[in-house]
């Protein structure tokens, strides 16, 4: 009988367990090309590889709960924009009311100054500090502000009663009465500027102004008297035009001489 010669133990140290296990990895990739399909792992997974999955599956969770917040706060973000556009919207809004209130405001102020500037009584007051000053600007500022011309005019004739520039003052407050209609107080202002019968060169036509102004108040005879009266002040040195028109008036008045 032939003697059976007993084999060597196999020694399972670490680097034979590797060898076995790489020889396993290679069986079973070849029964993988061999079959074609996944074949299941014969080795117990790494301990440390099996670590690296569960620290990868709670950063996705975690992740995902940084996307979700990100998503909400994206939400919140939008809302609050929103909020912000109407928000600035109102204020735009609200500006604009504040500023249209103060603008009437500021017009309702100055009115009112004006209404007490040119209601208030009138005294003595110059700007310029001479009639002659005062009554220019008066005669400017009526091209510019009528209303408050004419005030000055009658500030002209309060501040300087005796000088020639308050006849002259009431002169242009009688054109401006008459284009007004008032003849009453136009021939008042003619009247004052002609006390006296000055021989100024605008006597003759504002006495001829005078006539017209009582003949539209339904004073003839007084408008005749005032005609004689330019006859005899005025006639010789008054031009052809303004002879004509007296002459007329005097027609139409039925004025005796």
């Amino acid at each position: 009988m032939a003697q059976t010669v007993p084999q060597e133990a196999i020694v399972w140290d670490t680097r034979a367990l590797n060898r076995l296990t790489d020889s396993v990895r290679r069986l079973e990739s070849r029964i993988a090309r061999l079959n074609g399909e996944q074949v299941v792992s014969l080795t117990q997974p790494d301990p440390e590889f099996v670590a690296l999955q569960g620290r990868v599956a709670s950063m996705d969770r975690r992740l995902g709960d940084v996307e979700a917040t990100l998503r909400r706060v994206n939400g919140d973000l939008e809302r609050v924009g929103f909020q912000l556009d109407e928000s600035q919207r109102d204020n735009a809004a609200l500006r604009n009311r504040v500023t249209d209130a103060e603008s009437r405001v500021e017009d309702l102020e100055t009115a009112a100054k004006e209404a007490a500037e040119m209601t208030g009584p009138i005294v003595a007051n110059s700007p310029t500090g001479s009639a002659a000053g005062d009554l220019a600007a008066a005669q400017r500022l009526l091209s510019s502000d009528p209303a408050r011309g004419e005030r000055a005019l009658e500030v002209v004739i309060v501040t300087w009663p005796d000088a020639a520039e308050a006849r002259v003052a009431n002169y242009r407050l009688g054109d401006i009465f008459f284009e007004r209609e008032d003849t009453a107080s136009a021939i008042s202002a003619y009247a004052a500027a002609l006390r006296g019968w000055p021989t100024a060169p605008w006597a003759g036509e504002a006495t001829v102004k005078l006539a017209t102004a009582l003949e539209a108040d339904a004073k003839g005879d007084d408008a005749c008297r005032a005609l004689y009266e330019f006859d005899g002040r005025y006639a010789a040195s008054a031009s052809p035009a303004l002879k004509t028109r007296v002459a007329e008036t005097k027609t139409r008045l039925g004025c005796r001489r």
